[in-house]
């Protein structure tokens, strides 16, 4: 059973940074490298909505509202990162982590981002 957990959100001052992290367990590493891997993020009473994304062979794609903010990353093993820069009260939402096989998508629990102004 694949599972995806994502890690560091928390509570944070505009201008200030945060790391997230999506460890993958259930699954190897070479076929979790096979996996797209995104981000996305939903405020309340909003939709749910693409942050960022990397492919299995690291091509990236960003919102507009945060590129050259934030960056995507994956390492050898099974964790996908999101480092958020610069951050604004706007990304104020619950972050998740979405995995994409070819038989489906998986998606982690949330964690949640405040951005006090």
């Amino acid at each position: 059973q694949v599972q995806l957990v994502e890690s560091g959100g928390g509570l944070v001052q505009a201008g200030g940074s945060l790391r997230l992290s999506c460890a993958a367990s259930g699954i190897s590493i070479s076929i979790f490298r096979i996996f797209a891997m995104g981000w996305y993020r939903q405020a309340p009473g909003m939709q749910r909505e693409l942050v960022a994304a990397i492919t299995s062979g690291g091509s990236t794609n960003y919102a507009d509202s945060v590129k050259g903010r934030f960056t995507i990353s994956r390492d050898n093993a099974r964790t996908v990162n999101l480092q958020m820069n610069s951050l604004k009260p706007e990304d104020t939402a619950v972050y998740y982590c979405k995995g994409e096989s070819r038989l489906r998508d998986y998606w982690g629990q949330g964690t949640q981002v405040t951005v006090s102004s």
